[in-house]
């Protein structure tokens, strides 16, 4: 289509369907347009609209979300798992249970992870961070771990709403357990103070020393 040519509806809304389908991640309205060859921007956010409306309108086990300054074609939470068992991303079961307390507890440290499942989050962690799922950061000698943008994206989930992140995680996830055990309170080291009448031993001054 040459450049500034006005496309027709149904057709503009197959092409973005296209776009967005192929890209397997989210575009921008800029994105969309750019690719379109088209300068009016009103447009695409036309043609998202009727492609928004085809996907609620319909019976099928995908949706468009909006992911981030973006848009993308995802598949529904209800049939995440079984998409899951083809997905090209290569997570095990452990790495997504894994995944799944950082998004639930962030900002979360890697040693309190090691409590709530073990040493295998030493091996967890670097495959999620090499996949773009999360990120960390030293802190107190340790890791302090939040999920990333990508997460929401993958996912199509955005909310910090954790009772929806909870239900979330076990309707889409089929994760049950994501309860951490509580760290222990820090011991505070309490100062004594000098009996306030008086009475606590002093050092004698010269002209106190016996004879």
């Amino acid at each position: 289509m040459a450049e500034g040519q006005e496309p027709e509806s149904a057709d503009l809304v197959l092409r973005i369907e296209a776009l967005l389908f192929a890209a397997g991640k989210p575009l921008t309205v800029h994105d969309l347009a750019a690719s379109l060859g088209l300068s009016d921007w009103a447009l695409v956010m036309k043609g998202l609209k009727k492609l928004h409306h085809n996907y609620t309108s319909r019976q099928t086990a995908l949706e468009l979300r909006k992911a981030g300054d973006g848009w993308a074609i995802q598949v529904r939470k209800e049939y995440l798992p079984v998409a899951y068992s083809v997905a090209a991303t290569d997570i095990s079961r452990g790495e997504l249970k894994t995944l799944a307390l950082i998004a639930y507890h962030q900002p979360v440290r890697q040693s309190r992870l090691v409590k709530m499942v073990g040493d295998r989050v030493y091996q967890d962690i670097p495959r999620l961070r090499e996949l773009g799922f999360i990120r960390g950061s030293e802190k107190a000698n340790t890791l302090e771990l939040t999920t990333t943008s990508k997460f929401a994206e993958y996912f199509g989930f955005e909310t910090t709403d954790k009772q929806k992140l909870k239900k979330f995680l076990k309707t889409g996830l089929g994760i049950e357990d994501i309860t951490a055990p509580e760290e222990p309170p820090k011991e505070e080291t309490v100062k004594e103070s000098p009996p306030e009448d008086g009475s606590g031993e002093k050092e004698p001054t010269g002209e106190e020393k016996p004879q």
